[in-house]
């Protein structure tokens, strides 16, 4: 089993930043891909950006050049630095890891962006 911790998340005006952070615990499978997912209400849950082990990564257009994600191998954690927040990036934030074709989540972190 892999546990995800997350950290960080709040509430923030328009334009401000917040840095998410997640440690994983556990039997984690090597070669794995770390990401941050988000939920809306009403929406469904999206991909907002991944990483690999060798740190190729993944953004969804929305938050391209405004996130940046990042991890440190030896501590098992990734992070997501966000700039420039909008209201529309209002929502739950779920740390995931993807390994073995198994998905593991964290419990998820409340985001807040006030216009």
């Amino acid at each position: 089993q892999v546990q995800l911790v997350e950290f960080g998340g709040g509430l923030v005006q328009s334009g401000g930043s917040l840095r998410l952070s997640c440690a994983a615990s556990g039997n984690i499978f090597s070669g794995n891909t770390m990401g941050w997912y988000r939920q809306a209400p009403g929406k469904e849950r999206e991909l907002v950006a991944s990483i690999g082990s060798f740190g190729g990564t993944y953004y969804t257009d929305s938050v391209k050049g405004r996130f940046t994600i990042s991890r440190d191998n030896a501590k098992n954690t990734v992070s997501l630095q966000m700039n420039s927040l909008e209201p529309e990036d209002t929502a739950v934030y779920f740390c995931n890891l993807v390994g073995g074709r198994i998905y593991y989540w964290g419990q998820g972190t409340q985001v807040t962006v006030s216009s």
